[in-house]
Parts: C-alpha cells; sequence; structure tokens
C-alpha cells in the first residue's frame, strides 16, 4: 500500500507546477473554469512547458559555467517558481490578445483570445463612455468604471451618470457612482462623443 501512496505523491509533486499555474491563470483572466478532466490535462500542459523551460535554463546555466546540483525539493520549488512566471506570461498574452492578434494580421484565424464577444468588446474601450438600455425602455448614460466579465451576473458600476429621455438628460446629482445589475441590461451602447447634462 505504501508504494500506491508514494506513487500518487510522485505523480502529485510532478503535476504541481501545472496545477500552481493553471490556479494563477483561472484567478487572473475570465475564461470559464473547465471540468476536473480539462484541469488536469491543462495541468499536465504547463508541466510539461515549466519542466522544458526549467530543464532550458539549467542547459543555458552548464553551458555558461554554472554547475549546479540541485536536490529534489530544490528543483520542485524553481519548477513552482517558474510555473507562477509562466502563468504569468500567458495571462498577459490571453488578457491582451496578443497571440490571436499577431495571428489576424497574417489571416491565420478571426477569433481572439477573449472568453466571449462581451468581454472582447468591453476590452477595447478605454475611455469610452456608454448607454445601458434597461428594461423598462430606460437608459442610462455614464463612464463604465468597473462592468461584468461575464453577461449574465455581475454589475455595472457606473459614475458621471445621467437618465436620458427623448426630451432631455437628467443628471444624478448627489451621487458618486451607480451600480447596475446586469439583468436589467438590453443592451449597451458604446459612445464616441460625450454628452453634455441641462446645466452645460
Amino acid at each position: 500500500m505504501n508504494w500506491v501512496t508514494s506513487e500518487i505523491v510522485t505523480v502529485l509533486t510532478f503535476l504541481l507546477p501545472g496545477f500552481v499555474a493553471a490556479a494563477v491563470f483561472y484567478s487572473l483572466t475570465s475564461h470559464p473554469k473547465p471540468s476536473d478532466a480539462e484541469r488536469v490535462i491543462q495541468a499536465l500542459i504547463f508541466t510539461i512547458v515549466v519542466q522544458a523551460a526549467l530543464k532550458g535554463i539549467l542547459l543555458i546555466g552548464g553551458l555558461a559555467g554554472f554547475q549546479t546540483r540541485w536536490s529534489s525539493e530544490s528543483e520542485t520549488l524553481a519548477s513552482v517558481a517558474l510555473s507562477i512566471v509562466v502563468a504569468l506570461a500567458v495571462v498577459y498574452i490571453s488578457n491582451n490578445d496578443f497571440a490571436h492578434g499577431i495571428l489576424r494580421v497574417f489571416g491565420v484565424t478571426k477569433e481572439t483570445s477573449y472568453p466571449s464577444e462581451w468581454y472582447s468588446a468591453f476590452s477595447e474601450i478605454s475611455d469610452q463612455y456608454v448607454v445601458l438600455h434597461l428594461k423598462g425602455e430606460r437608459r442610462l448614460y455614464g463612464f463604465p468604471e468597473e462592468w461584468p466579465s461575464d453577461p449574465a451576473k455581475g454589475h455595472f458600476r457606473i459614475a458621471e451618470a445621467q437618465w436620458l429621455t427623448d426630451e432631455e438628460t437628467r443628471q444624478l446629482t448627489g451621487i458618486g457612482v451607480i451600480l447596475i445589475p446586469v439583468a436589467e441590461v438590453e443592451m449597451v451602447e458604446f459612445v464616441e462623443t460625450v454628452l453634455e447634462d441641462d446645466e452645460g
């Protein structure tokens, strides 16, 4: 029975960098968490990348004249630390549409690295105002300081909010920001020009 336990510990130790990298990736991106089986596969892929990078670093270090003998514990710690670096690099590439952006230039794909069209649309705005079309034919204009990653849950945090009607705009005075549940939003308009309130 002890050999079974030691085998499990060995496998988990081997996969640890991959699980750490996957945990970092999903905590810093809006991609939905996959099933358990898919997580194990992703952990294995991350582990292979991390182990290959670690071997490459050791090889380059050896060629440069740095001969270091590592214990299994120090190699595990180094691989976990490297897995965090690898995960942060993948997070940066994913959150900034870096790889897909290059592939789109060459016509390889028309996809983005974002988890949905919703996320893609909001990721491309920097200083644009929005009009939220709410249930009951109400419209709210303002600057989105925060928005939900998931179009089915969460809240918009709107600053400089104004109610829009066919006749006028009405500034919400005395209010810093307003939270609007995404469930109340039927459509989002991205506005290129800044509206002025009735007071100019």
